[in-house]
């Protein structure tokens, strides 16, 4: 007779508190392992359909299709890489050409301090002598630190398309790890996991990288009509960074308006860099978010940039953008067990799906439209656009997964 033991609401609490604090130290101490193969994950389920092609339509060998396919990705990041090296060569050549323009509106920021506050330039200037000694006492802890990091970078980087490679030809075997892992009678719900799992991070790959290219499209057009150098580094750059939530624009915001000076101190090259970066936000957050992102994967926003902050604390950059495919990764997981069915409802999104403007009610894109007979078919893992789980739908599953799944 096998008995439970029901505990009482604290000690439950205690538990959970402590299960939380040692996975979460988990996660930080084995950054190092889990990042890369947290990204191998992703851009092997991104991947999954190029090599099925080549498989199944060209008919290569299991192995070569996966060596194409990821040599393919690794090919067209060196390309992109390549592509900025070569920019930010002709970039550095105008570097005489930055400092002059901006020691011209650093004399100006100066002369208007020293009339609005009445600090003199010579103070001004010791102010800055004395941070930049600063600066220089621990710089050479910073340049340390800065290229064990960049080590570590270059270690990450090789090791990523090698565990990609290692998922994709082993995905079977890790299936069939999988299925032993659980009941038979809970091999159905399994399947249904992992189907939903690739299914949403996959829409969110794509919808990634619809967005990247769309913004940085965007961004070198605005800056060639307001007449900004090297306008097509700086859309690429913005785009990129614009992958990190948030943060990332800013950034590139930064860095365009500081590429402004190398050629002219105008500062109505700056404004144009601020009007043309709002315009496109505007029309991100708005349009390309909602109908390309947010439609993938259906979480809310106050789950999203939580999500992102603790992946920040933990991981850094890598942790911010790993941050979203992991919280719709733990939402598909929790939505499929009965006793975590809470929080990922608390993950999700059940806002209104329409708003009414002016007596017009209109579609709202910031989420996904739910109808009747829009289900995916579990089977094919098709992608949809209805939530991953509602109250009202059952996915059924007949078969265990095999190995063409």
């Amino acid at each position: 007779m096998n008995a439970t033991l029901k505990l009482p609401f604290y000690t439950k609490l205690a538990l959970t508190l402590v299960s939380l604090i040692a996975i979460f130290f988990t996660l930080y101490i084995a950054q190092e392992i889990l990042i890369p193969l947290a990204m191998a994950l992703l851009f092997s389920i991104l991947l999954r359909p190029c090599c099925a092609f080549l498989n199944r339509k060209l008919r290569f060998p299991h192995v070569i299709s996966v060596m194409v396919s990821v040599l393919l990705f690794v090919i067209l990041i060196v390309g992109i890489l390549t592509f900025i090296s070569w920019e930010v060569t002709d970039f550095i050549k105008d570097w005489n050409t930055i400092k002059r323009n901006f020691s011209i509106h650093l004399g100006s920021l100066q002369e208007f301090v020293r009339s609005n506050f009445d600090i003199s330039t010579n103070e001004q200037n010791k102010y800055i002598e004395d941070a930049t000694n600063d600066t220089v006492k621990s710089g050479k802890e910073i340049l340390g630190s800065t290229l064990l990091s960049f080590t570590d970078t270059l270690l990450n980087l090789t090791l990523i398309p090698i565990y990609m490679f290692l998922i994709l030809l082993y995905r079977t075997h890790f299936m069939k790890f999988l299925n032993k892992l659980v009941k038979p009678e809970d091999q159905n719900v399994l399947f249904d996991i992992l189907c939903q799992i690739k299914v949403a991070v996959k829409s969110y790959l794509v919808g990634l990288m619809i967005q990247l290219v769309s913004v940085a499209t965007m961004t070198t057009i605005g800056f060639m009509i307001a007449g900004i150098e090297y306008a097509v580094l700086l859309g690429v750059l913005t785009g990129l960074l614009n992958l990190i939530p948030y943060l990332g624009i800013l950034v590139a915001m930064v860095i365009s308006m500081f590429a402004t000076l190398t050629g002219t101190p105008d500062l109505s090259m700056m404004l144009g860099v601020i009007i043309v970066t709002i315009i496109v936000q505007l029309i991100d957050n708005n349009i390309l978010v909602p109908l390309v992102v947010s439609s993938k994967v259906e979480i809310n926003a106050m789950a999203s940039i939580v999500g992102i902050i603790i992946g920040g604390a933990i991981a850094g950059i890598p942790g911010m953008f790993l941050a979203i495919p992991t919280i719709a990764i733990l939402k598909v997981i929790f939505d499929r067990i009965e006793p975590l069915k809470p929080w990922g409802y608390l993950m999700g999104d059940d806002l209104p799906k329409t708003y009414e403007w002016r007596n017009i009610r209109l579609m709202n894109y910031s989420y996904s439209l739910q109808t009747e007979n829009s289900s995916a078919s579990v089977e094919n893992c098709e992608p949809t656009t209805t939530p991953l789980y509602t109250e009202s739908s059952t996915q059924n599953i007949n078969e265990p997964p095999t190995q063409e799944q």
